[in-house]
């Protein structure tokens, strides 16, 4: 007899431990599956955002289609048509378009410019 309180104490600590251990692994499951993948995509609109120059193909959130004509700090100016040029927010940009020809063209000047700059060395 003199056993069982011990016994019941050893239960009450392990029940209190346990609520503990479930809300560490929620906030773990949390952070992987919904916190970290929206930093990340966050980080990535700000660096798209942040990118955007002259002749890029653009889509806003409203789902404008259309080509930068200038970018100022906080705002870009649209060209949707052949007469009709939009002033937009940054913020509203929700992706740029890549297209083949001009990421192959890109990807040629840079293959250039660091071969140019190993001659150099």
């Amino acid at each position: 007899m003199s056993f069982m309180p011990l016994l019941q104490v050893g239960a009450a600590q392990g029940s209190v431990f346990m609520p503990i251990v479930t809300f560490g692994l929620v906030f773990v499951i949390f952070y992987f599956f919904i916190i970290r993948p929206q930093n990340k995509k966050q980080k990535d609109t700000e660096k798209m955002i942040s990118a955007l120059k002259k002749g890029d193909k653009i889509i806003t959130i409203g789902g404008i289609h259309g080509e930068v004509t200038s970018a100022k700090e906080q705002t870009v100016i649209v060209k949707v048509d052949d007469s009709c040029k939009l002033e937009f927010s940054r913020s509203a940009i929700a992706s740029v378009i890549v297209d083949e020809k001009t990421e192959k063209k890109s990807k040629k000047e840079k293959s250039e410019t660091s071969a140019e700059a190993q001659e150099i060395k």
